[in-house]
């Protein structure tokens, strides 16, 4: 695992500026989720874990193509889950199972041009004495709403630990996602510099959205890992030649025990 990107090898076709993150994580067992993962690719894991995520951001600043950058259209909040994965060529991913957005027509361009299961929801983002609050709920789905509160810890020694630690590295640092697209699986890589992790404290979750992904009860447990970023400007290059195609399948739920 890299901390730090490899090359696009390809041109670049986006660009986004990503604030305010909070990485939430929760380990489980690389069978709950080997069913999610598209056509040729596995769960990755470290030490014997996989993870899923729960990652909310300020997006900003979008161009295309190295255009101008979008007003309006391309500034909104994002709340996403995600999973970890790895294909038959051993290239590292991620794979998105919801990516909540405020704004209708990302939602329907990302839809078709990537495959990306982007839902469109009413977002808020705001900061008050050193939290960070997040706020979603999909349309025509009032259940898939998520409120999660983050305090940032400024500890230097602590974010120094940060950036040479495994763990942290394994769950920010993936630089591409896999997804299924008109039947295929395809691979599309990100570059951007290292980021720059703090520690955090979870505030407050009151979450339904790794419920609505098929994950039951995930959330009733304190999250694992709980990071925070500042800020990081990416670059997405074109999806890369698809792996295989994939037979249609159902994805299961999976129901959680809370540990007494």
């Amino acid at each position: 695992m890299f901390r730090e990107a490899p090359p696009l090898g390809t041109r670049a076709i986006l660009r986004q500026r990503w604030s305010e993150v909070s990485f939430l994580h929760w380990k489980v067992d690389p069978a709950v989720v080997a069913p999610f993962m598209p056509e040729g690719c596995r769960p990755d894991t470290l030490n014997g874990s996989s993870w899923v995520g729960l990652i909310a951001f300020q997006m900003s600043q979008s161009s295309f193509f190295g255009g101008p950058r979008i007003p309006w259209l391309g500034d909104f909040p994002e709340v996403n889950v995600r999973l970890y994965s790895v294909d038959e060529k051993g290239r590292r991913g991620v794979v998105f199972l919801s990516l909540e957005a405020s704004h209708l027509i990302p939602v329907l361009t990302a839809r078709v041009a990537f495959g990306l299961p982007y839902q469109w929801a009413s977002m808020k983002i705001g900061q008050r004495d050193g939290q960070i609050a997040y706020k979603t709920r999909r349309h025509g789905q009032p259940d898939a709403a998520s409120h999660i509160i983050v305090r940032p810890i400024d500890d230097r020694a602590a974010s120094v630990s940060l950036a040479a630690d495994a763990e942290a590295t394994f769950l920010t640092a993936r630089w591409a996602f896999h997804e299924t697209h008109r039947g295929r699986t395809i691979y599309a890589r990100n570059h951007h510099e290292p980021w720059p992790l703090q520690p955090a404290e979870l505030v407050y979750l009151d979450d339904g959205l790794l419920a609505a992904a098929g994950f039951e009860g995930l959330a009733d447990r304190a999250p694992d890992s709980v990071l925070y970023a500042s800020d990081v400007t990416t670059v997405f290059a074109a999806p890369q030649r698809p792996l295989q195609i994939r037979m249609p399948q159902s994805r299961p739920v999976w129901t959680s025990q809370r540990s007494s």
